[in-house]
């Protein structure tokens, strides 16, 4: 099932950082940046976690939410909070149900070899639960701009 602009999304239930549980259900009623990233610790990714850490308070004031998701247990996820001093929610979806669900656990081609990763995206869902943006093969840089623009026209 591919997921679509304007389709409910999928529930999702999961450990995250500070030995919390996060689900969907968490977030009615407001908007959730939703974004799948594949590992703590590497380059983009800690470019992407500070960039949505720097802007965090900009999200909130429209109402929005930010959830990181990748595999990393909720463990690594505190340490990755700790030492790259995060201030937004990581998601822990070491069975990667989720990831499954939102369509982002695909193959990846790196160096002519073939495996299983998390393509790097972003879902804008609404205060309704269903899917306002869809964002495939992030690139980082300006990402997190993009974003907010969107959200801004959303909730103009």
């Amino acid at each position: 099932m591919t997921l679509e602009i304007g389709s409910p999304a999928p529930n999702f239930t999961m450990p995250a950082n500070g030995g919390n549980t996060v689900s969907l259900a968490d977030y009615k009623g407001q908007y959730l940046i939703l974004y799948f990233y594949p590992k703590d610790n590497t380059p983009g990714c800690t470019k992407q976690a500070i960039g949505f850490t720097e802007q965090k308070a900009a999200f909130e004031a429209l109402g929005a939410k930010i959830l990181g998701v990748s595999k990393d247990s909720s463990e690594k996820h505190d340490k990755f909070i700790a030492k790259q001093e995060l201030t937004i929610d990581l998601g822990a979806d070491e069975a990667g149900d989720t990831l499954d669900a939102y369509g982002v656990w695909v193959e990846k081609n790196m160096y002519g070899k073939k495996f299983m990763g998390i393509e790097r995206a972003t879902y804008l869902i609404g205060p309704d639960g269903k899917i306002l943006e869809i964002w495939r093969k992030v690139r980082v840089k300006d990402h997190i701009e993009k974003v907010l623009t969107v959200l801004k026209a959303h909730t103009a």
